[in-house]
């Protein structure tokens, strides 16, 4: 059909046509049931049947999320445990419909109890969070990509100059990558990292992962670490809440021990016109959850630790390269740009906002323009001490 655009799809069988496939020849009572489930479905989606049902033909990945996130609605709703599993059982007969009829060419696999338990966890953590981006399989290459373009570009893990570590705090860590690393460099040091999120399952064994939320304090008695690192949490933390997070940081910090924080730009400059509509987006988006969108972090970083108290402190400006042409740097970075956008698309896809089609051209047009516009992202770390005791 002219106006739908499931990547698998073929002309004559549309979501809507999928639909009435789906219900025919069933007994009345079981398609009223059935009709119903998809009615929930786009109910919780905000949406109609038939962009209800598109959104879960747009891949194996997006479709299991949906559900995810709606079995853990439906938990929070109450329903009764058999009744949450018809109504995911319906979604998984209605994509086995469509892989008979060649509209998809996988299956649906359905969330476990335990999946749905952390997830309804994570959720609660994530209403008490402003993160921009959402929870996806793919974000923690996405993070990794980020860690290493990072590292690269500074020339190691961290700028502050520190002495023998002891006790390295990590806040919003992500995968634990920074943390496992410092680690394997300083062996002797017990590196904990915070983060919202369950961390990797293998770890070195002087990493601790503990599950937290900034926003609410950190659960660490006062002055226990040598060193408290933090990055890339613009996309976390509200503009407003940026002196009290920090005023936390320093507070986990021992006497004569040193916090240091990375902050980029809100955009990479110079641009073309997809990549200018990608972070339209984006920056509506954050906006919308309170965080910072012209750059008062990136400008305000050294401060923020000056007015927590801290000595000695000192800012420096990175340049990091974004696309093939800027060696490794500008590669990690490149693929780390495709997927943060790639992950917004498939939001706003799921929602009926932007189709497939589209996405896909934006997504490919915004790549290009790495070679053609060569832009370039800018980043500060600062880093302080904090006043020893009887100072």
């Amino acid at each position: 059909m002219g106006g739908d655009h499931a990547p698998a799809e073929v002309p004559e069988t549309g979501p809507s046509q999928l639909s009435a496939r789906f219900l025919s020849g069933r007994p009345p009572a079981t398609a009223r049931a059935y009709a119903a489930d998809l009615e929930d479905l786009a109910r919780f989606q905000d949406t109609s049947v038939a962009d209800a049902v598109r959104s879960l033909l747009l891949g194996p990945e997006i479709a299991r999320r949906l559900v995810l996130d709606y079995a853990v609605e439906l938990r929070r709703r109450g329903l009764a445990p058999a009744t949450a599993r018809r109504r995911l059982a319906t979604l998984r007969s209605l994509l086995a419909t469509a892989r008979q009829l060649g509209v998809v060419a996988w299956e649906l696999e359905l969330p476990t109890e335990r999946e749905v338990e952390l997830a309804a966890a994570e959720r609660v953590e994530r209403e008490r969070s402003s993160y921009l981006f959402p929870r996806h399989p793919g974000e923690a290459d996405r993070l990794d990509l980020q860690h290493h373009a990072l590292r690269e570009a500074l020339g190691r893990n961290y700028l502050a100059p520190v002495g023998p570590l002891g006790r390295v705090l990590d806040v919003g860590t992500g995968t634990g990558r920074w943390g496992i690393e410092i680690c394997w460099e300083h062996p002797e040091a017990l590196v904990v990292g915070l983060d919202l999120v369950p961390g990797r399952a293998e770890h070195p064994s002087g990493y601790r992962h503990v599950r937290g939320n900034v926003l609410r304090g950190l659960p660490f008695r006062d002055g226990v670490f040598d060193f408290v690192h933090q990055r890339l949490l613009v996309a976390g933390i509200p503009v407003a809440e940026w002196p009290r997070v920090v005023g936390e940081l320093v507070r986990v910090t021992r006497p004569g021990g040193w916090v240091e924080l990375v902050e980029p730009m809100m955009r990479a400059q110079p641009t073309g016109p997809a990549s200018r509509h990608l972070v339209e987006l984006l920056l509506a988006r954050a906006d919308s959850l309170g965080l910072d969108t012209r750059d008062a972090v990136f400008r305000a970083v050294d401060g923020y630790l000056r007015e927590a108290g801290l000595e000695e402190v000192t800012r420096r400006e990175f340049e990091l390269p974004i696309g093939e042409w800027g060696g490794r740097v500008g590669s990690f970075l490149a693929s780390d740009m495709r997927a943060a956008a790639t992950r917004m698309c498939e939001v706003l896809e799921s929602r009926g906002a932007l189709s497939a089609e589209k996405a896909s051209d934006l997504i490919r047009r915004f790549q290009r323009e790495f070679e053609d516009y060569r832009p370039i992202w800018n980043v500060a770390v600062a880093y302080g001490r904090k006043p020893s005791q009887g100072r």
